[in-house]
């Protein structure tokens, strides 16, 4: 089983959406998806600009395993604007097995697709990726 999952595609958008994400701050956030039968990732959300930390959350299932990328913007001491993208490997104890397996072992690989990934989050419950995490990392 870990060698058919560590032989998962990456579909072009998702490296796609995720320079757009980088260079343009066209989104907020990407939700990526394992399509089993296609043995692929996907962008299976986007968030646009506008959109906050509690609309990402409320993008991401209890129950299944994702990939996200967020886009975290907060302000310094000196209160300089700054932004951080951060990595979010969502793996909750309640997912399949099977289904967290292919997850993490697929995980490295998808991540090296994505260049200027600056921080990564290992989530298995909503406080693991909760706003106070983001903040303590960001600097």
């Amino acid at each position: 089983m870990a060698n058919a999952a560590s032989g998962m595609a990456v579909h072009d958008d998702c490296k796609l959406r995720f320079l757009e994400l980088k260079a343009k701050r066209t989104y907020r956030f990407i939700i990526y998806k394992i399509e089993e039968a296609q043995k692929q990732v996907v962008v299976e959300k986007l968030g646009d600009p506008t959109q906050g930390y509690e609309d990402f959350t409320a993008n991401i299932p209890a129950d299944e395993c994702r990939y996200a990328v967020y886009d975290f913007e907060y302000l310094t001491e000196g209160n300089v604007p700054k932004s951080r993208i951060f990595f979010i490997g969502w793996s909750p104890d309640t997912a399949r097995v099977r289904s967290k397996m292919i997850y993490a072992s697929s995980k490295d690989r998808f991540k090296r697709e994505l260049d200027g990934i600056q921080v990564e989050l290992q989530a298995t419950d909503p406080t693991e990726m909760g706003l106070d995490v983001f903040k303590s990392r960001a600097n």
